[in-house]
């Protein structure tokens, strides 16, 4: 880091090659600032935990240079890991006011509401935090008050976009700001770094008018009861499904908590005013099945969600059931398929039509296509672009329509260290990235002993001996082996003949190793790998529980 501490330097930390856990970093003679700190959903290759987060490490250990969190907007993949990680960074937070409300919710749910410095800059504002004089720029997206950040050092100019569409009618929020872009362009631009999720998708991504006008036209012939699904954080998306309900005479449900945290904080930005109020939970089951609309969490699958439990017929309140609709309004992030078709499978096995963006037209993305993203590169004129945002299939390909535009690109990836020079951006360095995984109120390594253990048990099982020792250290009865779903099938005699060979094992253990009791268990989970390992075919999680008497 040495050649880069006296430069203007960028390093992703999360979210470059990668979908979700956006963390990037921009350094400045010392100083840094920090861009957005999001959350991602794990995939089957970690079906150990649910939600995984962008490793900090790296700037939180130089925490006391740190001037600040800036965000760019409300969805979780951006915001969704500062309740979490703040702790380690302990710096100011600067949001727009939409994006405000919803963090301030989850500091409460964390119970640092009180601890974190939260400021609340306006859409379109500008502020200085020391080397780095920033201007928020009005983007269109599927979230209220998206913004891309311009960042202005004595090196030069860098436009982090954020997520960003180019849409003439986004239903919620304001159209994106070509004016400020343009004029952006004309002061100069070093680079551009810039949103790939949509680089391979030709045209245009649409408009959320459109998807608006589609509701309002197939919902009212639709039969009994409709459930949809989409984001919570896509405030324009739940301003079209109530619309369209409206006009359907339906009276809408709002199933899932993070659904009434975002239409409040919503509400509370000065958006979604004039909504009709929504039907509680508990008194779902009074309303007719033709005048019933549920606005349900779980576009993708996640095990916990609303609309997995409807599916698994395990809601307390909420049902579908033969002749209903479920309704995905929103895109499969990769990695999430297989959790969700399971749940549309379940609701198909439960007579329910699910119906997804194909067969009617449910959903336009909130991210720029590739005719967005060229308009992009005319209106700002940089001198590279940096794909970030997305898997390195995306990244590569916008680097290609850059180039194609006669612009320069660099390819990077999470802890690269960027240096912005006269000659252009260089990767001159890396530093340590990771992730970490949410296991309940905590936050783990993800490739740490605690989840290496969880999966192991997952895939392996666990088993675990009890037996009572005196102080002498000799056995007193017979030892009891408990291994769920391993040892459930064996017979009475089968599982007596483990016991006595464990009892056996212990009492050949010398005098001496059974008075020392790290020892002790030590030997005793040793031989009891041995013995359940071989006759199991596997290598489960072994422990053993001693009871001094």
């Amino acid at each position: 880091m040495d050649e880069a501490e006296d430069g203007f330097i960028f390093v992703p930390l999360g979210g470059t090659g990668e979908i979700g856990m956006n963390l990037n970093l921009y350094g400045c003679d010392g100083a840094w600032l920090a861009v957005d700190c999001g959350m991602g959903f794990s995939g089957p290759e970690t079906p150990e935990t649910e939600i995984i987060l962008p490793d900090p490490g790296f700037i939180a250990q130089q925490r006391e240079d740190l001037l600040g969190l800036v965000i760019t907007h409300a969805h979780e993949d951006h915001i969704g890991g500062i309740a979490r990680l703040w702790p380690q960074l302990r710096c100011p937070v600067y949001a727009t006011p939409f994006a405000a409300a919803v963090i301030r919710r989850k500091l409460q749910e964390t119970g640092l509401q009180r601890e974190v410095p939260l400021h609340v800059i306006p859409p379109g504002g500008a502020f200085e935090l020391g080397p780095f004089k920033l201007r928020y720029i009005r983007m269109t997206h599927s979230t209220p008050e998206a913004q891309a950040l311009a960042i202005t050092t004595a090196h030069g100019t860098v436009l982090h976009t954020g997520d960003w569409k180019f849409d003439a009618a986004p239903v919620i929020g304001e159209v994106s700001d070509e004016a400020a872009l343009r004029a952006l362009g004309d002061a100069g631009v070093l680079a551009i770094v810039s949103d790939s999720t949509n680089a391979m998708v030709e045209g245009h991504s649409g408009s959320e008018l459109d998807v608006k006008k589609s509701f309002e036209s197939f919902l009212p012939d639709l039969t009994g009861r409709v459930a949809i699904t989409c984001f919570a954080s896509n405030v324009a998306r739940v301003a079209s499904i109530i619309a369209a309900a409206e006009i359907a005479g339906r009276h809408i449900a709002l199933v899932g908590r993070s659904l009434n945290n975002y239409i409040t904080a919503a509400q509370e930005a000065g958006y979604l005013q004039d909504v009709p109020d929504f039907v509680p939970e508990e008194e779902i089951g009074g309303i007719p099945e033709d005048h019933l609309l549920l606005l349900v969490t779980g576009s993708q699958g996640e095990p916990r969600s609303a609309m997995a439990r409807i599916a698994a017929d395990t809601h307390r309140y909420a049902v579908l059931g033969d002749g209903d609709k479920a309704i995905f309004s929103s895109r499969t992030i990769p990695g999430n398929e297989r959790a969700i078709f399971a749940v549309q499978d379940q609701l198909a096995r439960r007579g329910v039509q699910v119906i997804v963006d194909g067969d009617e037209f449910v959903h336009v993305s909130g991210h720029p296509a590739r005719e967005e993203l060229r308009k992009l590169y005319k209106l700002v004129r940089p001198r590279y672009v940096i794909p970030t945002h997305g898997e390195w299939r995306h990244l590569s390909t916008q680097a290609a329509l850059a180039q194609e535009a006669g612009i320069k690109t660099l390819l990077v990836e999470d802890g690269d260290v960027v240096l912005f020079t006269g000659n252009g951006p260089a990767v001159v360095d890396s530093v340590p990235t990771g992730r970490l995984a949410v296991d309940g109120q905590r936050v783990v390594p993800l490739k740490g002993g605690v989840l290496a253990a969880r999966k192991r048990m997952l895939f392996n099982g666990v088993v675990v001996g009890s037996f009572a020792i005196d102080a002498k250290g000799l056995l007193h009865g017979l030892p009891r082996i408990s291994a769920p779903g391993l040892l459930d099938e064996l017979d009475g005699a089968q599982r007596l003949a483990f016991e006595r060979e464990f009892q056996e094992l212990l009492q050949d253990l010398a005098p001496a190793l059974r008075q020392d009791e790290a020892a002790f268990a030590d030997a005793a989970r040793a031989g009891l790998r041995r013995i359940v390992g071989k006759p199991l075919g596997k290598r489960p999680l072994v422990d053993v529980h001693i009871l001094r008497i």
